[in-house]
């Protein structure tokens, strides 16, 4: 498809104004930063925030609001160039940080300028690193100061590093005089992708569109091409969707969903209108998915696609700003229809960045050394506690309401470590009070691991809010045990879950409604545990089933025998 083309429908897209419920507030007002340009987690959940500030440092701290005290996790200031668009630019943790403590930076050097790419080692201290574990994993010289991009980051579907470079710059920031984005012989102007696990200190991976090149001179990292300066960009752990905002000449600024091999058009085309397409002769340059023009704006910061819980409103929805004018926008765009594109807010001061915490919540960045979130929306509904309790077959849940507005009722989720929340029940309100009110829910799907809970308060009108996280260890005590299939009726699959508290010979049957016995879910020696099994009934009739489980210890003289029910119903 042509940048031309584009340059037609663009008069279809819509702009409106989304509620002013969306408003910023300081999200740590006890702290301050030094020209902070990134905030980002280690995935190790520990609840900790960490910034970039562009000297060279990394500052680290517990995510609360009433934080008061920061700690440097990282001082290289010794060995980067900062000012202007050089410095400390890029952070990412390790997809195995929790094991390896391997960090990774992109920074511009000191000396010979260069970006440098390089990994880092946390100490037996998880609030500092060790500068002299520096290894550097890649260097590419700059011709000059400015268009440096300066984004890394790990894709959870393959594991891989990219890394967002800006075309080199010039000295008066404009053109891209060496055509360096639609040179594929050269790093910059470019999106890399390298396996930083596979090799030392990295191999190519197979499937980046040039690996089978024969030609010595293109570069195999290249992941895509085309980009003026890369200034953020993200991936949606939902749709697995490439979001990188590339800041423009002195017209367009633009958003792209970025595919593996795929042309963006610099210098040729800036967003969806020419710019010097002398040469430009390349069959398909992919034009971005939402530009805008200069005025207050000149210099898009990139952001996320929101996956949060605190606003559910902005679920989906690409959250983006302007450096120049500080304006917030959430894009909407589903591939099929036009998007559509919502200002939210102002953000004090410059907005350099936008960053998530485990939680996939967003934060803006500002230049004036503040962190910044959304302002929480009232609720008419005042949680004043909220518990959880180990039971020996499950966990408790208890919260209080002092006063309650129209509340519906209370949607309990949980999560379990990396994984998504999940609704696992509901208990209705009481409506208007004024007077306390307790509330329980008892959880007994539930084997030993760590869970998080959260309560989502539904009001009459359907708006919603979330509560504040809380977190059990849950250590499940064991007994001999076959539970009831679950679905039952089931079509054709159902799940069936059994428990063994010490190491034991095990069998699992399934017969009909006459005793045959006509399929096995397991045998043989299992260690102590919750187990569960899939059993598909696909090709048998419909009708009765029986599950039947036999137990005997190895250190004792404990012996199990159970049956459950079971209704096939095609």
């Amino acid at each position: 498809m042509s940048k031309n083309f584009y340059s037609v429908i663009i008069l279809l897209f819509t702009i409106t104004n989304i509620d002013a419920q969306f408003t910023p507030q300081e999200a740590f007002p006890n702290l301050t930063f030094s020209n902070p340009v990134f905030l980002t987690h280690a995935g190790d959940n520990t609840d900790r925030i960490f910034v970039v500030e562009l000297s060279g440092r990394i500052q680290v701290f517990h995510n609360n609001q009433s934080t008061s005290t920061k700690k440097v996790f990282l001082n290289i200031t010794d060995r980067v160039a900062s000012g202007g668009e050089l410095g400390l630019l890029g952070l990412a943790f390790d997809p195995d940080y929790t094991n390896n403590g391997y960090f990774y930076v992109n920074y511009t050097s000191n000396g010979t300028l260069r970006t440098i790419i390089s990994r880092f080692h946390v100490t037996s201290n998880p609030d500092s690193a060790d500068k002299n574990s520096e290894f550097q994993i890649l260097t590419i010289d700059q011709p000059f100061p400015n268009h440096n991009g300066g984004w890394i980051g790990f894709r959870s579907t393959d594991g891989y590093l990219y890394i967002g470079t800006g075309d080199g710059g010039t000295p008066n920031s404009t053109g891209d005089p060496s055509n360096n984005g639609q040179n594929i012989t050269v790093l910059l102007g470019k999106i890399l992708r390298i396996d930083v696990h596979g090799g030392t200190p990295y191999v190519i991976p197979s499937t980046n569109p040039f690996y089978d090149s024969t030609n010595a001179l293109i570069k195999k990292e290249i992941y895509a091409w085309g980009f003026r300066n890369p200034w953020r960009c993200s991936f949606d752990s939902v749709a697995d969707q490439f979001w990188v905002a590339d800041v423009g000449q002195s017209q367009r600024e633009e958003i792209n969903i970025v595919q593996i091999g795929k042309n963006y058009g610099w210098r040729c085309y800036e967003g969806n209108i020419p710019y010097n397409t002398s040469g430009c002769d390349y069959p398909e340059y992919i034009s971005p998915v939402w530009d805008y023009t200069h005025g207050p704006e000149c210099a898009i910061t990139g952001g996320y696609v929101y996956r949060g819980l605190n606003v559910p409103e902005l679920d989906g929805k690409y959250i983006y700003g302007d450096y120049c004018s500080d304006k917030v926008w959430s894009l909407e765009y589903d591939g099929i229809n036009p998007p559509t594109n919502q200002y939210l807010f102002s953000v004090p001061g410059s907005l350099t960045s936008f960053g998530l915490d485990q939680q996939n919540e967003l934060f803006f960045i500002s230049f004036n050394g503040k962190i910044y979130c959304f302002t929480p929306v009232p609720s008419p509904v005042e949680l004043s506690s909220f518990s959880v309790f180990k039971m020996s077959n499950g966990i408790q849940l208890i919260w209080r309401t002092e006063n309650e507005v129209n509340n519906f009722g209370f949607e309990i989720m949980r999560s379990t470590k990396n994984s998504i929340w999940q609704a696992i029940g509901f208990v209705y309100g009481n409506g208007n009070s004024n007077s306390p009110k307790e509330y329980s829910y008892f959880d007994q799907d539930v084997t030993s691991g760590k869970y998080l809970y959260r309560l989502k308060q539904i009001n009459t009108d359907g708006t919603s809010k979330f509560y504040e996280i809380v977190e059990v260890d849950f250590e499940a005590e064991l007994n001999y045990n076959l539970c009831q299939n679950y679905p039952n009726p089931f079509n054709p699959s159902t799940i069936i879950k059994y428990s063994v508290p010490e190491e034991s010979e095990i069998t699992i049957k399934i017969y009909d409604a006459l005793g045959k016995e006509i399929d096995s879910i397991t045998t043989g020696v299992q260690q102590k545990g919750s187990y569960q099994k899939t059993w598909n009934a696909k090709g048998y009739a419909s009708g009765i089933y029986f599950a039947k489980m036999n137990a005997k210890s190895l250190t004792s003289d404990k012996t199990y025998s159970h049956i459950v029910k079971m209704l096939y119903m095609k």
